[in-house]
């Protein structure tokens, strides 16, 4: 028994008229009527009475009637599954992150995810830079965003945006009342920073900029969460250069400074094995990512705000999409 014949005795049940479910079936009634007889001898039941004027279901025609649909309809869901996960909107989808991502990147990806591809398990995981690398190359992760990506061997990094620095300082500091500073006016500073150990990326990464304008990285306190480092800065125990997008974290007794050399800036990349066990869900991450860090920075207003959306030619990106 096969699937052509079931849609074909379908097809003649629900028009009881043969040469009526011939046109419907896009065929002559001659050949539909001899699958019909060889789908009875598969069955050993006649599964229609037919006379002159009529045709008829018989009782076992009703009942291959009722399961010829379940089946029809199985096949049909199953067939569209398949299409999906071949295009990358089924199946899970382990993303890591930083934890700055999670106040401008994280929020509008998970919402774009869910809108354009519900198929899709998206599995959010915080974790380092350095932890990310280790847990896409043990499988464990598809992808993640980064900051501060080096060339590392079976690992794809895209670019997503380069992200200002800012100076954090209490607002009693002597450079509080500025609203800009150069790295250079950093020297004898204390700073408060993540232990190199556990986010090597951005301490390197800010260590050579200021190192690159004679400026030490003196380091006075270690903590690491962002909202840590942030609150330690305002208990005056030293000053702090971050992203621009903690700009978020309004702490009382803290100010944020614009830095005006133009690099110092930050890289956030979309990382993945360069041997991704499913392509077309990373496509779509990377698209759906893209998307999400078409973002601009209020400066003077403390908050992040999404731009007007640009528009994305990644091919995971679904024809108007929002």
């Amino acid at each position: 028994m096969n699937l052509r014949r079931l849609e074909l005795f379908v097809a003649v049940a629900e028009e009881l008229h043969f040469n009526r479910a011939a046109q419907r079936l896009h065929m002559a009634q001659p050949p539909l009527s001899q699958q019909i007889r060889k789908l009875e001898e598969e069955c050993k039941v006649a599964l229609f009475v037919r006379n002159s004027r009529n045709v008829e279901l018989t009782a076992e025609g009703e009942v291959l009637l009722e399961h010829a649909r379940k089946v029809l309809a199985q096949y049909a869901v199953m067939t569209a599954a398949l299409t999906h996960a071949r295009d990358g909107e089924l199946g899970r989808l382990r993303l890591g992150f930083v934890s700055s991502a999670a106040i401008y990147l994280v929020p509008g990806l998970v919402r774009d995810m869910r809108a354009w591809w519900p198929g899709i398990d998206l599995q959010l995981r915080e974790e380092t830079t350095d932890m990310q690398l280790e847990l896409i190359a043990a499988g464990s992760l598809d992808a993640g965003i980064a900051r501060e990506m080096k060339t590392v061997a079976g690992i794809s990094a895209t670019v997503l945006m380069h992200e200002p620095l800012v100076v954090a300082v209490a607002s009693d500091h002597r450079l509080a009342t500025r609203s800009s500073v150069a790295l250079k006016d950093l020297k004898g500073e204390a700073f408060i920073a993540f232990p190199r150990s556990r986010i090597s990326s951005l301490f390197d990464h800010i260590s050579a900029l200021l190192h690159a304008v004679g400026v030490d990285f003196d380091i006075a306190q270690e903590a690491v969460q962002f909202p840590t480092i942030l609150g330690l800065v305002s208990a005056h125990l030293g000053i702090a250069v971050v992203p621009e997008s903690m700009r978020a974290f309004a702490i009382p007794g803290l100010v944020y400074l614009d830095i005006e050399d133009t690099n110092a800036t930050s890289t956030v990349s979309l990382i993945y094995s360069t041997e991704a066990s499913n392509p077309m869900l990373v496509s779509k991450i990377r698209s759906a990512v893209r998307e999400s860090s078409s973002v601009k920075h209020a400066r003077h207003h403390g908050t992040i705000e999404p731009t007007k959306r640009a528009a994305v030619t990644d091919p995971g990106i679904r024809p108007g999409a929002p």
